[in-house]
């Protein structure tokens, strides 16, 4: 039986309209879909002028965890820790990026921006993601660790 640690549905909803309103935001302002691995990618393979807000955006994203933890919204946060070593991290983190590139996106790409904007492309790309991830929990849980 599953225990659920960390019922939050107050922040969670919260940080839920603020992530729609900055996707909102965004579209509107720079017309442009808030698909974190298209933001970094354009700041790894820059365009002439389109880095700043790219960066500005990154770096709101991580600023905005540490103000979240400073303000004190954050318990229990600094207790998560990876169960597997750097290595499988760094092998898994290469992974999520050749996906996203050959999925043309991400999550918060297909899946928040492009199922608000009723894409079936991003349907089909959402389901796909998270199959793989059900799919992916259970062999490392129950096959890799003996059903840990």
């Amino acid at each position: 039986m599953m225990e659920i640690i960390n019922f939050t549905p107050l922040s969670a909803t919260l940080g839920g309209a603020l992530i729609g309103l900055s996707a909102a935001f965004l579209l509107l302002v720079k017309g442009r879909v808030a698909g974190i691995s298209g933001i970094f990618g354009g700041i790894v393979y820059p365009e002439k002028g389109d880095v700043s807000w790219r960066i500005l955006f990154i770096a709101g994203l991580i600023i905005g965890g540490f103000i979240y933890q400073w303000l004190g919204a954050g318990v229990g946060v600094d207790h998560i820790e990876a169960v597997v070593g750097t290595p499988w991290l760094i092998a898994a983190g290469l992974l999520v990026g050749v996906g996203t590139t050959i999925g043309t996106g991400c999550t918060s790409g297909h899946g928040i921006c492009g199922l608000a904007r009723r894409s079936p492309r991003s349907l089909v790309a959402t389901v796909t993601f998270m199959a793989t991830a059900f799919v992916t929990v259970y062999i490392v849980r129950h096959l890799f660790t003996g059903g840990v």
